[in-house]
């Protein structure tokens, strides 16, 4: 039987199968079934600085029409930013408390944040409350067109260098594809002190339904097809950065964890396959990891991690191919 213990930023786990921040991992009673079987580690639903923000706009708005309750210059803005944001983070606190008093799983907090405000003092409550690391998952859609790249770019800099001088548990950055040169700001995330980088966000996306003529919402869960962009970042990466990557969206099965895995990635981490299958299939994308290893000879995960890395591959061209030149003209 093969030993699939795993190193990420520096922390043991009994394997590299994450189970990704999402509404998976938003109470206790989910991370203990989630430890119940087996997961390398949990990263706790996100706390959204934009959700609070909004929340706390709406509150002042409802507020400004009671005139007993408004006046202007009053602190009824600092009571209600204030409070909202205590509660929220009250409570997030309060479960990796519970968590670590209780459990063995290692706990990863998460905060999805737009900008580097209280967000820095909140990471270092975080931490006091006993989470083994930290997550900030970043995404600033670029809407404003009077920003440049280098601009927006600047502001996840910003806000990992700030967090990282707060904290000294690990510290990883997920983020998106939608760069101008994502390995560039890959290594300029390293720079700041990142000790990990999580290939890709993935987010709601618009659709639009012709039969009531209206905007909707696309499918929520992504498919197995979905992890090849992954796939290729994690391979040209491995070897160019000292941070662990951890590959996540379209991670289905456990052969698609062996894929990341002989591309370069420490760890994965799965929501989808989880919502489709039950808790209970991380246990069967483990059995299939180990027995693929004991079939090739394999006794440690390091054995065959970054083995089929770009730097590594006899074809690394193939992780740089965007046209599909040899398959169409193939097909007769």
């Amino acid at each position: 039987m093969a030993d699939l213990t795993t190193k990420y930023m520096g922390l043991t786990l009994r394997n590299p199968i994450i189970v990704a921040s999402s509404g998976l991992t938003d109470s206790f009673e989910k991370i203990k079934e989630h430890d119940k079987n087996n997961a390398g580690a949990v990263v706790l639903k996100s706390l959204f600085e934009e959700q609070i923000l909004l929340e706390a706009e709406h509150k002042l708005s409802q507020a400004k029409s009671n005139p007993f309750l408004y006046a202007e210059n009053s602190e009824t803005l600092d009571y209600l930013d204030i409070h909202l944001k205590d509660k929220e983070l009250s409570n997030y606190l309060s479960m990796i408390r519970k968590i670590k008093d209780e459990l063995h799983i290692p706990v990863i907090a998460s905060i999805n944040c737009v900008s580097s405000m209280e967000w820095t003092g909140f990471a270092k409550q975080i931490e006091e409350a006993g989470a083994d690391a930290i997550e900030l998952n970043i995404f600033i859609l670029p809407f404003n067109l009077e920003h440049s790249c280098t601009e927006t770019e600047e502001k996840y800099y910003e806000i990992v260098r700030k967090v990282k001088k707060e904290i000294n548990i690990p510290l990883a950055v997920k983020i998106s594809p939608f760069f101008s040169n994502l390995g560039q700001v890959i290594k300029k995330i390293e720079a700041e002190g990142a000790d990990s980088v999580v290939l890709f966000n993935r987010f709601s996306r618009p659709n639009i339904d012709i039969n009531a003529v209206k905007v909707s919402v696309a499918e929520a869960f992504s498919t197995p097809e979905e992890m090849y962009n992954t796939l290729r970042w994690i391979a040209i990466m491995a070897n160019r950065t000292n941070m662990d990557l951890a590959a996540t969206t379209g991670i289905h099965n456990g052969e698609s964890v062996v894929k990341q895995i002989l591309a370069g990635a420490s760890v994965v981490q799965v929501a989808s396959a989880l919502y489709k299958n039950g808790h209970d299939y991380i246990t069967e994308m483990i059995k299939f990891v180990d027995n693929w290893m004991d079939s090739k000879g394999f006794n440690y995960v390091d054995q065959f991690k970054g083995r089929l890395s770009q730097e590594k591959s006899t074809h690394p061209e193939i992780f740089e191919r965007i046209q599909f030149m040899k398959y169409f003209s193939e097909i007769k």
